[in-house]
C-alpha cells in the first residue's frame, strides 16, 4: 500500500513494461483486503426473534456481522431461566447451567469460557463486548452448552433446539403438574375468590310442567307441577306442588265413592337446607322431607330433621400412597393420573424410583411412562378404586336424622351413622336405627367397615343386629377385569326388611374389550336367593359395544328354580344411522324354551327444523298378540319444551300433550328469563363489566357498563347480552366452587384492561349471583432517548408514581423508542437509570420528566417524553 502511495505521489505514472496493468490491479486488491483485515469488524445491534422448542418465542438483542450472528448471553440465559450474573468491572459473566455443580465463567478479557472443569479458548471475534453486555457467536452455544441455534438470514430469526431439559421447560412442566394435581383435587387458584352469600329471603327459580293424556275410548287426566326455588333465612328452600285429576275423572266415570287424591300429601315435596362447607363440625341442616339411607324398608317419605357434617359435594381428593418400583438405571419415569401428568423423576443408579401418587375417589387410572437415553419408551398401567364410603385418614363424619314416616301409621323413624377414617386403607363406622313399626326389634344397632387390602382389592362389610350381615369383595385387574362377590345373610323372622330372604349371593364379572375396529363391554351376573321353602337363581350375560359403527347390545337372561324348568330368553338391540340423518333402533326378544320370538320393536327418529325431533315406532308382541304403533314430535323453544305423541294398539288410542319449562328471576338486575330446562335447585352467575375510571376496584356513580366481555367456565350455559352488557351463566351445580377465566382480549379498546382475569366463585342455590367486573381504563406513555441526535437502544427507563414507587421498568428499542401501557390515572415521573448512565459514561440534559394521566373513557396517551444523552 505504501508503494502504491509513493507511486501516486509522483507526477508521472510508471512505464508499462515495469508495472503491467493486470499485475497492478491484483496488487491493489491484495493491499485493500489486508487493510480491511486489520480494521475492526462492523456490526449492528438489533432485536432478533428467537424461537425455542417447547418454550415459546421472544426478541433477543443480537449482533449480525457478515454471515454470523452473536446472541446476548445474559438475555438468552434469562429467557431459558439459566442462572447468570454479569460483572461490568471484570467484563465477565458467571453462573451455573441446569445444576449448581455445572458452573461456568465467560471471560472476555482472556477470550475464554470455563464450563464443567473444561476451558474453551475462543478465537478472535468469537465474543463481542458492547455497552449492554456480552455477545457470543451462535455456534459456540452448541459446542459448549449443547444449545443448537439455527440462524435464518432471510427473515433474521433464530431457532433454538436442544435435548437438554432446560430450566424454563422444567418450570413449565412443574407448573403443568401442579395445575393437574390441583385439578384432580378440585383446588384451582384464582386472582379473586367470591364466597357464598346467605340472604334472608330470595325467590329466584321456578319450574313448571303440564302433561295431558286422552284415552279413546277411556278416561283422560291432566298432571300439573309447579316447583319454586328460593332462599329463606340463608337456606335453600324448594317447594314442589303436584296435581293430578285422574282420581277425580275416574270417580265421575265409575260412580264409585272414592277419596279425591288430586293433591296427595305424599306427592308434595318441600325441603329447607342450610349448608356451609367451611364449618367442619356442622355443614348441613335439613328440614322437611328428608332423604334417609335406612336398613329397614321405608317406602314412604320421611318428614323431619337431619344434621350432618358431610359436605354437599362429593369429595374428590382422598390422599396419597407411595408407588415405588425398579426400571433401567438413569431412565426418566413419568407419572400420569387419569391421563394427566402429575410428576416425573429419574431412576437412580440401581433403577429404583418412587412417587407419592395423589388418589381421587372413584376409579383412578395410574400410568407410568419410561424413557431411555437412546429413545426407548415403555409404559405400564394399573387401576386404583376408591369407593366414596372411604374417608381420608383421621376424618370423622356423621349423619343424624329423625322424623315421621308418611305411611298411614305415622311411624317414628330415627338414624344416626358415624364413620371414621382409621387409616388410608381402613374406614370404620357404626350407629343406631329406630323404626317404631318393626315388630322384631325397633332398635337396630349396626357396624360397618371398608378395607383396601391392595390397590386392586376392596373388602366392605356391615352388620345390623337381628336384621342382616353383608360382605362385598371386589377385585380389579390391570386389564380392567372386574370381579365382585356379594353375600348377604338375613336373620330368620326379622320384619325390618319387607321380604323374607334368608340368604342372597351375587357374583359379577365384567371386562371391556377394545380394538381398532370395535369396542365392547361384557358382563356376567349370577344372583341366587334362598327363601324358607325354596331357592331360585338368575343369570344375566350382557354384551354391549359398537361394531363398524353399529351400536349392538345382546342381553341373555336365565332363571333357575326348583319347581320349574330353566327359562331363558335374549334381547338383541341394534342402532345405526341411515341416510338423511335418520337414526334406526331395533329390538328383538327371543325365547329359547319355545324356540320363537317374543316381541319385536323398530323405531325411526330424525331431527327436523333444527330444534325439532320426530320419531315413529312399531311394536309387535307375539305372546300377548298386541300391536302398538306410535308417532311422536318434540320441539324445543327457547322458553319451553313442547311434545305431542300418539299410540294406537288393538283397542285404544292414546294422545299425550306436554309442556315444560322454567323461570329465572334476579331482583338486582331486574332480569326475568324463561328457560326450557330445569332451573330449581341450580345456581348461576351474572357478570357485570363496567369501566373502572379511577381504577379503585369499586363501582361508583358515573362509571358506565361496557359490552363485549368474554368468559370461560367448565360447566353451565353462557348467555351474552348486547342489550344490557351482562354475561349470564346458568344451570350450575350449587355449593360448588367454579373457576371462571375472563378473556383479557375481550375489548377492542387497548386501554380497557382486566386486572383480575380469574375468579373462584362459590355458587348459591336458586340464585343468580351478581359479580361486578372492573375494567380498568389505563393510560399509555411513550418517548425516545437520543445520543448525538440518534436513537439509543438498551437504555433503562423507569416510571415512578407520586410516591416515588417504581411502576414499570423499560428498555428502549434499538432506535431509542420506549412505550408502556398500563398506567392508572394520577401523577408520574419518567426517569433514566443513573447507575447505567454512570457505567456507560454518559450524561443527560435532564433525567426526570413529570407527566399526568387523566381519567377518560377511552384512556389517556402521553407522548413526546424525550431524553438527550451526550458524552461529557
Amino acid at each position: 500500500m505504501e508503494l502504491f502511495q509513493s507511486l501516486l505521489s509522483r507526477n508521472k505514472m510508471p512505464s508499462i513494461p515495469r508495472y503491467p496493468v493486470p499485475l497492478l490491479l491484483l496488487f491493489l486488491f491484495f493491499c485493500s483486503t489486508q487493510a480491511y483485515a486489520r480494521e475492526e469488524p462492523q456490526y449492528d445491534e438489533i432485536l432478533v426473534p428467537l424461537m425455542v422448542q417447547n418454550i415459546g418465542s421472544t426478541e433477543i438483542p443480537s449482533i449480525i456481522c457478515k454471515d454470523s450472528i452473536y446472541l446476548s448471553i445474559s438475555d438468552l440465559f434469562n429467557f431459558l431461566k439459566v442462572r447468570n450474573s454479569f460483572s461490568p468491572r471484570q467484563d465477565s459473566l458467571t453462573g451455573f447451567f441446569i445444576t449448581p455443580q455445572a458452573v461456568f465463567l465467560i471471560d472476555k478479557v482472556n477470550n475464554r469460557i470455563q464450563y464443567q472443569g473444561k476451558s474453551f479458548t475462543l478465537p478472535s471475534g468469537g465474543l463481542f463486548h458492547t455497552p449492554t453486555g456480552l455477545f457470543l457467536q451462535s455456534d459456540y452455544f452448541e459446542k459448549i452448552f449443547g444449545l443448537l441455534c439455527v440462524f435464518n438470514f432471510r427473515d433474521l430469526s433464530v431457532t433454538l433446539s436442544t435435548n437438554i431439559e432446560l430450566p424454563a421447560i422444567r418450570e413449565m412442566r412443574q407448573e403443568t403438574m401442579r395445575l393437574n394435581i390441583n385439578y384432580l383435587k378440585g383446588e384451582i387458584k384464582a386472582d379473586t375468590t367470591i364466597a357464598r352469600n346467605y340472604p334472608l329471603v330470595h325467590i329466584g327459580m321456578a319450574d313448571w310442567s303440564v302433561i295431558a293424556t286422552q284415552r279413546l275410548p277411556g278416561t283422560s287426566d291432566t298432571r300439573l307441577n309447579l316447583t319454586l326455588g328460593g332462599i329463606i333465612a340463608g337456606g335453600e328452600t324448594n317447594i314442589s306442588l303436584n296435581y293430578n285429576n285422574f282420581s277425580q275423572a275416574h270417580q265421575e266415570t265409575s260412580h264409585h265413592a272414592v277419596v279425591n287424591k288430586s293433591f296427595d300429601e305424599k306427592q308434595q315435596y318441600y325441603r329447607w337446607r342450610y349448608a356451609n362447607n367451611d364449618h367442619q363440625a356442622l355443614r348441613q341442616i335439613i328440614a322437611g322431607k328428608i332423604f334417609v339411607q335406612s336398613t329397614a324398608s321405608v317406602y314412604a317419605p320421611v318428614v323431619g330433621l337431619q344434621f350432618t357434617n358431610a359436605p354437599t359435594t362429593s369429595r374428590r381428593s382422598f390422599g396419597t400412597y407411595t408407588l415405588s418400583n425398579y426400571t433401567e438405571p438413569g431412565w426418566i419415569v413419568e407419572l400420569y393420573v387419569n391421563n394427566s401428568l402429575v410428576d416425573y423423576t429419574k431412576a437412580d443408579a440401581s433403577g429404583f424410583f418412587t412417587f407419592q401418587v395423589p388418589m381421587v375417589y372413584g376409579n383412578t387410572l395410574v400410568k407410568l411412562r419410561f424413557y431411555g437415553p437412546w429413545g426407548e419408551e415403555r409404559s405400564r398401567e394399573e387401576s386404583i378404586n376408591i369407593p366414596f364410603n372411604f374417608l381420608p385418614r383421621h376424618e370423622f363424619e356423621y349423619t343424624a336424622s329423625a322424623g315421621i314416616v308418611e305411611d298411614g301409621h305415622n311411624s317414628g323413624f330415627s338414624r344416626i351413622q358415624l364413620n371414621y377414617g382409621a387409616s388410608p386403607k381402613i374406614t370404620v363406622g357404626g350407629g343406631m336405627e329406630y323404626l317404631s313399626t318393626v315388630t322384631s326389634g325397633k332398635n337396630m344397632p349396626f357396624l360397618n367397615t371398608s378395607v383396601r387390602i391392595m390397590p386392586s382389592i376392596l373388602l366392605s362389610g356391615d352388620y345390623t343386629c337381628n336384621v342382616k350381615a353383608r360382605g362385598i369383595l371386589s377385585y380389579r385387574a390391570p386389564s380392567n377385569l372386574e370381579v365382585e362377590l356379594n353375600y348377604t345373610r338375613y336373620k330368620r323372622g326379622q320384619t325390618a326388611i319387607s321380604y323374607n330372604y334368608l340368604e342372597e349371593r351375587k357374583l359379577s364379572i365384567s371386562r371391556p374389550f377394545n380394538s381398532r375396529h370395535f369396542s365392547a363391554f361384557s358382563r356376567l351376573m349370577l344372583n341366587q336367593v334362598l327363601l324358607p321353602d325354596t331357592k331360585y337363581t338368575t343369570a344375566e350375560w350382557l354384551l354391549s359395544g359398537s361394531i363398524l359403527g353399529i351400536g349392538t347390545g345382546l342381553t341373555t337372561y336365565a332363571i333357575f328354580t326348583e319347581q320349574a324348568p330353566l327359562y331363558a330368553y335374549s334381547n338383541l338391540s341394534l342402532s345405526f344411522r341411515l341416510p338423511a340423518k335418520m337414526m334406526s333402533t331395533s329390538q328383538l326378544q327371543y325365547e329359547y324354551n319355545n324356540h320363537k320370538p317374543i316381541s319385536m320393536r323398530c323405531e325411526l327418529s330424525k331431527q327436523v327444523f333444527h330444534h325439532g325431533y320426530v320419531n315413529i315406532s312399531y311394536e309387535q308382541n307375539f305372546k300377548s298378540r298386541i300391536t302398538n304403533i306410535g308417532i311422536g314430535f318434540r320441539y324445543d323453544l327457547p322458553f319451553t319444551q313442547t311434545g305431542l305423541s300418539s299410540w294406537h294398539n288393538n283397542n285404544m288410542t292414546t294422545l299425550v300433550e306436554s309442556l315444560r319449562g322454567s323461570l329465572i328471576y334476579d331482583n338486582k338486575t331486574k332480569f326475568l328469563d324463561a328457560n326450557n330446562r330445569i332451573s330449581t335447585g341450580t345456581g348461576g352467575i351474572i357478570l357485570l363489566p363496567y369501566l373502572d375510571l379511577n381504577c379503585n376496584g369499586q363501582r361508583e356513580a358515573g362509571e358506565p357498563r361496557v359490552a363485549g366481555l368474554k368468559a370461560n367456565i367448565s360447566n353451565g350455559r353462557i348467555q351474552y347480552s348486547d342489550r344490557d352488557t351482562l354475561v349470564r351463566i346458568t344451570d350450575i351445580e350449587p355449593y360448588t366452587n367454579y373457576h371462571i377465566e375472563l378473556d383479557p382480549n375481550s375489548f377492542d379498546n387497548i386501554a380497557w384492561q382486566i386486572k383480575k382475569k380469574s375468579l373462584n366463585v362459590a355458587i348459591d342455590p336458586n340464585r343468580l349471583k351478581l359479580i361486578e367486573v372492573p375494567v380498568a381504563v389505563l393510560g399509555e406513555v411513550s418517548g425516545k432517548v437520543y445520543l448525538n441526535r440518534e436513537g439509543q437502544g438498551r437504555i433503562i427507563v423507569g416510571i415512578y408514581n407520586s410516591d416515588s414507587i417504581l411502576v414499570a421498568h423499560i428498555l428502549t428499542e434499538p432506535d431509542g423508542y420506549f412505550n408502556f401501557m398500563g398506567l392508572t390515572p394520577g401523577s408520574y415521573t419518567v426517569r433514566l437509570d443513573s447507575s447505567q448512565l454512570l457505567r456507560l459514561r454518559l450524561s443527560a440534559s435532564t433525567t426526570v420528566i413529570p407527566f399526568h394521566i387523566i381519567c377518560s373513557n377511552d384512556g389517556d396517551m402521553v407522548d413526546g417524553l424525550d431524553f438527550q444523552l451526550f458524552v461529557p
